[in-house]
Formats: C-alpha cells, sequence, structure tokens
C-alpha cells in the first residue's frame, strides 16, 4: 500500500445544506459546526444548512462555511482510523489541510479564513478585477499572453494551475479581457469569464495580504504532525514559521495545483482523498494522473464507501 493524501476543496464548492444531513444524525458532525458559530459569534450553521446560496456564496462566508464543513467531515475520517501522509488544499482548502496536521487550532482557522474573506472581498473595488479559466493551452505559452496584456497599472497574471490544460488568470478587469481575447487568437479551445468578487491570486491582493498579516501574528502556530504541502511552492512544508509566510504570499501567488499533486505522487502518494463538499479536486487530481486512487467524502454514504475501500473492508 502506498501513500495516503488528504485534499481540501476551494471557494466554488459551497452549497447549501452541506453536511446539514450529517449534523442532524452525528454529534461529532454538529459539535464542528456549534464551535465555528461560537467562533465567529454569528449562526454561520444555519447559513450553510438554509441559505440562502447568494449568501452563503460571499467570500468572507463561503470561505468560514467551507472550512467547517471539511473540518466537520474530517472528524469522522479521524475516528475511522484513517491517517494520511501528506495534506493539502486548493487556495482556502490549505487551512482545512493545517487544520488537518494540527498547525492551527480549528477555532483560529475558521477565524483566519473569516477575515481573510472580509480583506479579499474589500482589497479591490466591486467590478475592477476579474478571473477567467482559460483551457486547452499550456502554462508557457499562456504566461507569454498574460505579460503581452499586463500593463503596470493593469495587471493579469496566472492564478490557477490546476491541472494540464486549465488554468485561472486574474487581475484587472480590462487586463483580463485582454488576456482572454489574445489566448483565443493564439489557439486556447475556450476562455471562460468566473463569477468571482474579485481578482484572487493577483498582486491585486497584495494589500489584503498585509492587513491578513497582522491577523496571523495573533494565532498560535504549531509545527505540521505530517508534511502541508503549500499553494505557492507546491513543496512540503512543516515549520511554523514558513507555513505562516506562505499563507500571506498564498493571496496573490499562484495556486500550483497541478505540481502539488505531482509532488505527492513522487513523494509515494496513490491515493488521494478529497474532504469537503463536492468533487471538484478528485477530478484535476484525475487529469493530472489517471493512475492514481481517488476517493471524495462530501456525505455519509460516500464515508462509508471510502473507508471500506482505503481500509480494505
Amino acid at each position: 500500500m502506498g501513500k495516503i493524501a488528504f485534499i481540501f476543496p476551494g471557494q466554488g464548492s459551497q452549497t447549501v445544506g452541506m453536511g446539514k444531513e450529517w449534523a442532524e444524525k452525528d454529534e461529532k458532525v454538529a459539535a464542528v459546526f456549534r464551535q465555528a458559530d461560537e467562533r465567529l459569534q454569528v449562526s454561520l450553521s444555519q447559513l450553510i444548512f438554509e441559505g440562502p446560496q447568494d449568501v452563503l456564496t460571499k467570500t468572507e462566508n463561503a470561505q468560514p462555511a467551507l472550512l467547517t464543513t471539511s473540518i466537520a467531515f474530517l472528524q469522522k475520517v479521524k475516528e475511522a482510523g484513517i491517517a494520511p501522509h501528506y495534506v493539502a488544499g486548493h487556495s482556502l482548502g490549505e487551512y482545512s489541510a493545517l487544520v488537518a496536521a494540527s498547525v492551527l487550532s480549528f477555532s483560529d482557522a475558521v477565524y483566519a479564513v473569516r477575515k481573510r474573506g472580509e480583506f479579499m472581498e474589500k482589497a479591490v473595488p466591486s467590478g475592477q478585477g476579474t478571473m477567467a479559466a482559460v483551457l486547452g493551452m499550456d502554462e508557457a505559452l499562456l504566461q507569454q499572453v498574460v505579460d503581452e496584456a499586463s500593463t503596470e497599472s493593469s495587471p493579469v497574471q496566472l492564478a490557477n494551475l490546476n491541472c494540464p490544460g486549465q488554468i485561472v488568470i486574474s487581475g484587472a478587469k480590462e487586463a483580463v479581457e485582454r488576456a482572454s481575447q489574445l489566448a483565443k487568437e493564439k489557439g486556447a479551445k475556450r476562455v471562460i469569464p468566473l463569477e468571482v468578487s474579485g481578482p484572487f491570486h493577483s498582486l491585486l491582493m497584495k494589500p489584503a495580504a498585509e492587513q491578513f498579516l497582522s491577523v496571523l501574528d495573533t494565532l498560535a502556530f504549531q509545527e505540521s504532525a505530517v508534511p502541508v504541502i503549500s499553494n505557492v511552492t507546491a513543496e512540503p512544508m512543516t515549520n511554523p514559521t514558513e507555513i505562516k509566510q506562505r499563507l500571506v504570499e498564498q493571496l496573490y501567488s499562484p495556486v500550483r495545483w497541478e505540481q502539488s499533486v505531482q509532488t505527492m505522487i513522487d513523494l509515494g502518494v496513490d491515493t488521494f482523498i478529497e474532504i469537503g463538499p463536492g468533487k471538484v479536486l478528485s477530478g484535476l487530481v484525475k487529469k493530472i494522473n489517471r493512475h492514481v486512487n481517488v476517493y471524495s467524502i462530501f456525505d455519509e454514504a460516500s464515508f462509508t464507501a471510502t473507508v471500506a475501500a482505503v481500509k480494505g473492508e
């Protein structure tokens, strides 16, 4: 048996009702949702379970909601006796990975991502920044496209290197539009504008990163129990000082997801378990390497099936 990695989804996977059915039946799952409400002093669980979707999707709500749901599901995985050799998460999901690796307490992490969402939301006035997914173009060529489309006052850059042929670009609205047009002219199969509230993982997020550091400085970071693969470097990290630094950089740096998955495979991982709503990362992992085992835990039934498969029962 090879090594196991736990991976955690990022913003965009949120849906109204996620975790509700499980929380109603399972006290340990319900306790995590209650803990989030207590730390944030708001009824986040009610928003997660009942919506409305447009309020849940707001960055400052979506981020703590996704973290809470992922960590609620993680409690069950731990209880089943499955432990990871490595952990990773996509953007916001990196915070779930840090809780899984005992770097941050859940209570501190949910507070941190609430503030992260607020700062990201306010960093760029609404409508001035955006993101787009570029399909069917390699990284080197797309890098040339964004370099050509960028100006000092209106930048655009690579934001999420998700899997072969799927890269998200981010920046000032007009720069993203210029780069999108240019990418199509140079052979991209499709360019899809994303419905996001800001230019995440671009240099326009630097003001948010500076504010965010002051929040992280108030939290207790521990040595990582298992290595966390950094979004910024796609390398394992365990040192609390480095981890904090990378979380600040992560706000304005590309998410190197394809490389992160490849790093874990190179380190001997052959089983990936996505913990949290949806199956977005599972799909990306399969596109990166179709020979690894990929499981998703997004409700009680998928949990039971995964545990049976991983434990060979």
